[in-house]
């Protein structure tokens, strides 16, 4: 048996199902639990529910369902969340104070909630510790994804792993995403939550594919403790490692895509200066579509680091491409030193890669997103209807 993430950390159950758009999702692991969202100032039910139930620091089991977002439903959407609550706690017979709720699909819409009570029933019963259960629980959360979102980080003591699903309306400070972590690692929900923080800003922040921050992203955490005690310093990479994998996934899945853009920005200052520089260079429109063209017009690289809004001297900069297997240099300390027919095979496969050099520092970031292509406006353009 082969576990592809959550359901190989102990303590850990889960499946799901789809009907259509609509699907269900049911995880049940019991330990400290942890949780960021979105910081979209209109924030969808379940968010708002899942910010004052998260201060309890555990949890018992999640309920999320896709196919629609319960986003500006005001006092029924809320009522509608804590019913969903009621559901999953009724049918895993656990506190339904203790269940995590997420929603993901269209806002502005009522939740259908029989159909959610039918589906709670049904799945319940059918909760294990299965890969097989576990693909039908990422499968459930899907929307607009194209595959479920899996990872699996483990150490010699414990695991780190994680389901996510996540396609557009993508942007810093998280994207329309809902990923639920696990980890068997003893650790209290202090610590849980400074690490969940640190590894979201690392990461799932580091990700656009639209530019558009959704009303529903949560990243709930939770650790079962059954593998014994582990301290901070351990964990926290480990934890950083699944959910770099999950985002680049949710990057290279963006709604249209055909290449995974990757941006690494070194020579700053700051940390966070080289993050939001490279963000910059990959929320632009102008960067994605010559991604997607094979187009390479790097110059729209230096441009959209340019307004950033951090402080570099032009004239000292180095920028590279490459596929991941071979490297090309476009500018040297400010001067042009491009080879274009080598610039351009370096685009012809899924991922590209662009590495900026400030030379303005010691600190440095990377930034995931994808191309934008035709396909993304045929699916927004008729997402409702």
């Amino acid at each position: 048996m082969t576990f592809r993430s959550i359901c190989a950390v102990k303590g850990v159950k889960a499946c799901g199902m789809k009907e259509g758009k609509f699907g269900l999702a049911l995880i049940t692991a019991r330990g400290t639990a942890a949780g960021v969202f979105t910081e979209n100032l209109v924030k969808a039910a379940p968010i708002e529910l899942m910010r004052r139930q998260i201060k309890k620091g555990t949890m018992e089991a999640i309920i999320a369902n896709s196919g629609c977002a319960n986003a500006y439903t005001g006092k029924r959407g809320y009522a509608d969340a804590i019913a969903m609550t009621e559901y999953a706690g009724s049918a895993l017979n656990v506190d339904q104070d203790l269940v995590g709720v997420a929603s993901t699909g269209v806002i502005g819409r009522y939740l259908d909630l029989p159909l959610i009570q039918r589906q709670c029933e049904e799945i319940a019963p059918k909760i294990d510790r299965t890969p097989e259960a576990e693909t039908l629980a990422a499968q459930a959360i899907m929307t607009t994804d194209t595959f479920a979102k899996h990872a699996l980080v483990q150490r010699e003591t414990f695991a780190v792993g994680g389901i996510t699903k996540g396609s557009g309306m993508i942007a810093p400070n998280m994207g329309t995403m809902l990923a639920f972590i696990y980890t068997d690692a003893d650790i209290g929900a202090k610590p849980l939550m400074l690490a969940l923080k640190q590894a979201t800003r690392r990461t799932f922040n580091r990700v656009v594919v639209d530019g558009d921050m959704s009303t529903n992203d949560i990243a709930l955490c939770t650790a079962t403790g059954e593998a014994g005690k582990v301290n901070s310093a351990e964990f926290s990479p480990a934890l950083e490692e699944c959910c770099r994998s999950l985002a680049k996934q949710i990057a290279a899945d963006g709604e249209g895509a055909t290449k995974l853009l990757e941006v690494t920005v070194k020579g700053a200052q700051k940390e966070e200066a080289a993050a939001k520089v490279a963000r910059t260079i990959i929320e632009s429109p102008l960067v994605k579509t010559a991604v997607y063209g094979e187009d390479p017009n790097w110059g729209r690289v230096i441009a959209a680091a340019g307004r950033a809004g951090v402080d570099f001297d032009p004239n000292a900069v180095s920028l590279w491409i490459s596929d991941e297997n071979m490297r090309y240099p476009l500018v040297k300390s400010g001067v042009i030193i491009a080879d274009l027919k080598k610039a351009k095979e370096a685009m012809h496969g899924r991922k590209v890669i662009f590495i900026l050099d400030l030379g303005a520092g010691n600190e440095e970031a990377t930034a995931w997103g994808c191309d934008l292509t035709e396909r993304y406006v045929e699916i927004n353009g008729r997402y409702t209807t």
